[in-house]
Parts: C-alpha cells; structure tokens; sequence
C-alpha cells in the first residue's frame, strides 16, 4: 500500500498545456487529496490528443480537478467533475468561474450514487477518468458501473490510476491502448469497443 502524500505537500495545481497553461490554482485542504502529477498528466493528454478536441469528458473522482480542468484547457467542449467533499467541491466551482469555464460542470455527489442514478441521453461521454482515493478501493465497483450506466459511447476512453501492483478487472469490451508506471503510480488507458 504506497504512503499518501503529507498534508499540503502540493500547495497549488499547474494547468500544463492549452489555453490555461502555467495557471496556478489553489488545491482545497482536504485529507488524501492526490492530484495527478505533472509528468503522468503530460503523457496521458499526449496519449489523448487525437480525441481532446470537443469532447465529452467525466471526472468520477476529481478533487483538484488537475484532469479535468486540463480537458477544458485542452479544448474539451465539457467537462463534469463529480466531487464528494464539499470543500474541494466548492474550490473547483471557484476555479471554474475564474476560468471561465463554460464547458465545467461541477457536481457535489459521491461518484458511484451517481453512475448508478443518472438519468441522460446514452452514450454521451468520450473521455472517463477513474482516479478514486486509493485507501477506498473503489476500481472495479466505479468500472462496473460505467460499463453498465450506458453514458459510454461505443470508442470512449477511459483512464484509470491504481497504486502499483494493483489487479484490477476489466471488462473484455475495454481494450488496452497505452499503460505505464511513474514511481509507484500505475496509470492505463483504455478504449471501449462494443461488440
């Protein structure tokens, strides 16, 4: 099991490429808070280049909001970010108002209620990020209910970090596209087929 980082050991998000590039935000003081780091956000908008223009992004988990304000950034034409704690949640409404970031969507709601509550149009959604507090375990249960919310369309993405060494299934439609390992991240992106 890797250490959580100490509290407050990254003070402020950079947004590293796009319109928004070099912008500092504040990060909420929330205990296990773990934004996604510079190097691994680099290679994974690099890995989603291609599809990042007007796109459909979902951030199930996102706490600083470092994946899914770089998909508005990057020319997503919306982004929703489902946070749990009503203090990050808050910050991220904050940074998307100084943004103006009409594409953000700001939902404070446990990701799993609201995968399996969700009433919209089907096959919605091009790019997924699955990056859950790491001591809560909570891959499969999120991937199950993806796969089985319908909001997927038939080629989307989906990105998914784990601790190191951390097995988790997938279903037999996701098929792998790119994985690498960045200290003791592992860090995967997949796309969905439908047969």
């Amino acid at each position: 099991m890797p250490k959580r980082p100490p509290k407050n050991q990254a003070q402020q998000l950079r947004i590293i490429g796009g319109q928004w590039r070099g912008r500092k935000l504040a990060i909420a003081d929330v205990e296990g808070l773990r934004p996604t780091g510079d190097r691994i956000r680099e290679t994974l908008f690099n890995w989603l280049m291609p599809i990042m223009a007007e796109s459909y992004c979902l951030d199930l988990f996102s706490g600083s909001g470092a994946l899914g304000l770089e998909c508005l950034s990057r020319g997503a034409k919306q982004a929703t970010l489902l946070e749990k704690n009503a203090i990050a949640a808050k910050q991220l409404q904050e940074h998307c108002k100084t943004l103006n970031a009409d594409g953000g969507h700001v939902i404070q709601i446990d990701a799993l209620t609201w995968l399996n509550t969700i009433a919209i149009l089907d096959n919605t959604v091009d790019i997924v990020f699955i990056d859950p507090p790491f001591a809560d375990n909570l891959w499969e249960e999120t991937i199950n209910s993806l796969e089985n919310s319908g909001i997927l369309k038939e080629n989307a993405a989906i990105y998914i970090e784990t601790p190191k060494n951390t097995q988790i299934a997938i279903p037999a439609n996701w098929l792998l596209h790119r994985e690498k390992q960045s200290g003791q991240i592992h860090y995967r992106l997949y796309y969905r087929e439908v047969h």
